[in-house]
């Protein structure tokens, strides 16, 4: 059975009123009508925003948006904390600790043998991810790279637990949160050019740009003195979305309220998309339907199961007919989502409502309550959260139709963002399925069947098919595919590391290193490329650029088991055992049971003749892989010179 799509965090509600019959012929705007699109122009901070609208920035800091994220603070966060605020993961076999000591929050992660701690690690948490009304998540900080800490605060069953897509699968500090993550969940960060997951000058929440575009050219005109009547004229120094077509006002909900699998256009970026753009002009959203999709839903899907419900498809309703972006839905009241309903479904209750009026009244007379039940989600777990599709059936009739259901199957992949996707659109949004969430040979099928109807350029589909192949770990057909390309003829850093890759699998590692330089040229501050390049460079023996290499991915972050059990592994092929032990340690001590630094280590106790550890490593190795064939082998020859 193919697995459920996994989602990292939720976006919070952000959303502002119209009338589902509004008519908006004269104020409705394109997107190049606006000013502040137009490249260049620079966004001014929230507290700019404040200084004119303070009633309105009043509300919005209490609203999901504005509560988003923040430093790790015992204010941000909703957490209850003491002796039962443990977390247990069994494949793991890891214990997780959250605490606050002196104002700064830690996750202590240890593991234990009988009544013997054998096992430490204590990270400090530095930033608070979610409004509270679901959940809190938990990043840590190394040196501006930002990980996903692997246990979340489930507010609403005040409950810690893993954190969504860690349990089974526990990844531990190592999930890297990328301007994808980011970008919905936070301001606009500024990220470090040609990293994945370095930043700057990090913001603490949703800001007012997010939903109004950039406003420097708005303030300059006020300033000036330029004011213009919104209640008749559009002022286009701003977008206001309630001015945007339907279309325009659903892409910029559903940059962040539809998430599913999303895929960037060509040379652009999760930073560029701004309100009064298209979302396809940016990048486009895939969705797996299943046959039971119209029962079971992701976190963040609200503008999906909205656009599948008959009051969106027959009317002109948008997120906003509904919800006040600058007002929380916790205080906004049941009366504003019962109005926007009765502003369609107006006359006598007793013709819009099949109810018997008593039954009504015994709900609160809630329609909403009713119409769009609330219930947890197919990816996060210990939350309740309303559904968006508007459906005819009622909460309690739902939930005896999902009772009776089966697991879904499989349907297909979707494009949401257009009509149609174009075949290698298509072929795309499959191999990125892939990447993230199932690793299936069915979606790569699919990628395939896709890649061979394309009739794209061969500057467009060259990346597309040494992805495929790769995907398959095919890497023969990886180096067919780039027969005759240089490293300075690829343009995009993946394509150049996986062909690199292909060269490393096939042994040819100069050529490896040569492909690996590319991609660390394109994406400098990726330290998965360095990585790589640095094994490359140990393979070649060129030991002082891989220790070069090496030595500044440690510098840049500490915490890589990879590079420093590499690092020491050039220090050993220089005769440096002593020092090169310490890195293996600093490696084991992150990561217990990365085999290749307790081999490495190993090797370096034979040396030194030291039988008795290098027994334990590998009963160690053996623990964490019964058929590993290298460590089985040596502990028999040991025990023959025993």
């Amino acid at each position: 059975m193919i697995k459920r799509l996994i989602y990292l965090f939720f976006g919070a509600l952000a959303l502002a009123m119209v009338f589902c019959t509004r008519d908006l012929p004269d104020r409705a705007a394109q997107s190049d009508t606006y000013k502040n699109l137009a490249p260049g122009v620079a966004y001014v901070g929230m507290q700019t925003c404040k200084s004119c609208h303070s009633n309105v920035h009043s509300t919005f800091i209490h609203t999901g948006m504005g509560r988003s994220f923040d430093r790790a603070t015992l204010e941000k966060t909703d957490a209850k904390f003491g002796p039962h605020a443990v977390v247990y993961d069994e494949a793991s076999d890891l214990y997780y600790q959250p605490f606050f000591r002196d104002s700064q929050m830690y996750v202590l992660e240890y593991r234990l043998e009988g009544l013997d701690t054998v096992h430490q690690r204590l990270e400090q948490i530095d930033y608070i991810v979610g409004s509270g009304q679901h959940t809190n998540s938990h990043m840590v900080d190394f040196n501006g790279y930002l990980y996903q800490a692997p246990v979340t605060y489930y507010t609403q069953d005040e409950r810690w637990d893993m954190a969504p897509g860690f349990r089974g699968d526990n990844i531990r500090f190592s999930r890297l949160l990328s301007a994808e993550c980011i970008t919905c969940h936070n301001h606009l960060p500024e990220q470090v050019p040609g990293s994945m997951n370095k930043y700057v000058n990090m913001p603490t929440g949703i800001e007012c740009e997010r939903c109004h575009g950039p406003g420097e050219i708005h303030v300059k005109e006020k300033l000036a003195g330029e004011i213009i009547d919104t209640s008749k004229f559009t002022d286009y120094s701003i977008v206001n979305p309630r001015d945007l077509s339907r279309d325009l006002q659903m892409d910029l909900c559903q940059r962040c309220h539809l998430q599913g699998i999303a895929v960037l256009q060509d040379g652009k970026s999760f930073y560029d998309f701004k309100p009064g753009m298209r979302l396809e002009e940016v990048f486009n959203v895939f969705l797996p339907r299943y046959t039971d999709s119209h029962e079971k839903f992701i976190m963040a899907s609200q503008a999906d199961r909205l656009r599948l419900s008959a009051c969106y498809l027959n009317s002109e309703m948008t997120c906003i007919t509904c919800h006040n972006p600058h007002k929380s839905i916790e205080v906004t009241g049941k009366g504003q989502y019962n109005n926007a309903c009765k502003s369609c479904h107006d006359g006598p209750e007793e013709s819009a409502c099949a109810f018997p009026l008593a039954e009504r009244l015994s709900q609160g007379n809630d329609c909403s309550g009713c119409h769009m039940p609330r219930s947890g989600s197919i990816d996060i777990p210990h939350v309740n959260i309303t559904d968006h599709y508007i459906s005819k059936e009622t909460a309690k009739s739902s939930k005896k139709e999902q009772s009776a259901t089966q697991e879904g199957t499989f349907l297909g992949l979707e494009i949401l963002t257009k009509e149609t996707g174009t075949a290698l659109e298509m072929a795309k949004g499959y191999l990125a399925m892939y990447d993230k969430y199932v690793q299936s040979s069915m979606v790569l099928d699919s990628a395939w069947a896709y890649l061979q109807r394309s009739e794209a350029l061969e500057t467009e589909q060259f990346p597309v098919e040494v992805h495929y192949f790769f995907a398959r770990e095919d890497y023969s057909n990886v180096l067919r595919r780039s027969t005759g390309k240089m490293p300075a003829d690829v343009k995009d850093a993946w394509t150049a590391y996986r062909i690199g890759e292909a060269f490393y699998q096939s042994g040819e590692f100069q050529k490896a290193a040569n492909f690996y330089r590319r991609a660390d040229k394109l994406l400098p501050f990726h330290l998965d490329f360095k990585e790589k390049l640095g094994a490359a460079l140990v393979q070649l023996r060129q030991l002082p650029e891989a220790e070069e290499v090496l030595g500044w991915v440690i510098g840049e972050n500490p915490k890589r088991p990879r590079a420093l059990s590499n690092f020491g592994f050039a220090r050993v092929l220089q005769g440096h055992t002593k020092e090169a032990e310490e890195y293996y340690d600093r490696a084991i001590a992150l990561d217990p049971d990365y085999i290749q630094a307790l081999l490495n280590k190993a090797a370096v106790r034979l040396l030194n003749k030291d039988y008795k550890t290098v027994k334990e490593i590998l009963n160690r190795v053996l623990r964490l892989d019964p058929e590993h064939p290298q460590a089985i082998a040596i502990l028999q020859q040991l025990n023959q010179l025993q």
